[in-house]
């Protein structure tokens, strides 16, 4: 049975048409499940940086200060590296939306989201070491406060993998060294 939804379609001269098309909604959802597992990792490490097993590539710290205040100071950390964020991804907002469509038994969150970005030199420089890297881009950085926490907010981000050769793995260090200048940044 095909599922039903809003597609974009570019039209002429870059204009976006919306239009009601067969699509994929489950894949959507999904994707979107997918994502908040990814967020919801790092809650096995108790808001460590690193799981006990060492192998957690997700790298977190958890602060006790105002939501709205971490979000900003999260955006804050992005654009003082010269950054542009380029999606702003409501996480929250989705699991509360879809949350009787799949079933689910109350919120997670009393908020969660995450912002992505690009550093041109930096993302330049692993795909010249490796094209394959292009699977790597945007970079992500999400933040979230838990139903029950009292005002814990944690921020976080995916460690890049160490793949490919010596240049692939310099620069992607370099990118993970980016992404946790900017974790420090906000959660002081």
């Amino acid at each position: 049975m095909a599922q039903y939804g809003f597609s974009s379609v570019v039209g002429g001269y870059g204009s976006r048409l919306r239009t009601w098309r067969p699509c994929r909604c489950r894949d959507v959802v999904a994707g979107a499940f997918a994502l908040f597992a990814l967020i919801a990792g790092c809650l096995g490490s108790g808001g460590n940086a690193l799981a006990a097993g060492g192998d957690d590539p997700l790298r977190t710290k958890t602060i006790e200060r105002a939501y709205a205040d971490v979000r900003v100071d999260l955006q804050n950390a992005i654009i003082n590296q010269g950054l542009t964020i380029d999606y702003n991804g409501k996480l929250g907002d989705m699991l509360k939306r879809t949350a009787k469509d799949v079933g689910a038994k109350g919120d997670l969150y009393v908020d969660a989201e995450y912002f992505t970005f690009c550093s041109s030199r930096l993302s330049r420089k692993m795909m010249d070491a490796d094209p394959l890297n292009m699977g790597l881009c945007p970079y992500m950085m999400f933040l979230f406060e838990r139903i029950g926490d009292g005002g814990k907010v944690t921020v976080g981000y995916k460690e890049m993998p160490m793949r490919g050769d010596n240049g692939s793995q310099e620069s992607l260090k370099e990118i993970n060294a980016l992404l946790q200048a900017i974790l420090e940044e906000a959660t002081e």
